[in-house]
C-alpha cells in the first residue's frame, strides 16, 4: 500500500471508472481497497482512488519475460 501523498489536484476515479480501466468488475476494485492493495479515499458512502494509485498499481504488476 502507498503513503497518502497530495491530492488536491489531482483526478479522483470512481469505483466504476477504476474497474473500466482495469477491464474488470467493480467487486474486484472493492477486493483490492479492502484486501489494502489499492488506496483509496472515502467520500460519504463512496470511494475514490486518485489517477496516480490506478498506475502505480498496474505499474508494478507488469510482467516482464
Amino acid at each position: 500500500m502507498s503513503k497518502p501523498g497530495p491530492v488536491l489536484g489531482e483526478r479522483l476515479l470512481t469505483v466504476s471508472e477504476v474497474a473500466s480501466v482495469m477491464r474488470v468488475s467493480n467487486m474486484t476494485v472493492y477486493r483490492l481497497i479492502k484486501g489494502g492493495h489499492l488506496s483509496a479515499i472515502r467520500v460519504g458512502k463512496n470511494y475514490r482512488i486518485r489517477e496516480s494509485e490506478v498506475d502505480r498499481y498496474l505499474r508494478d504488476r507488469i510482467v516482464e519475460h
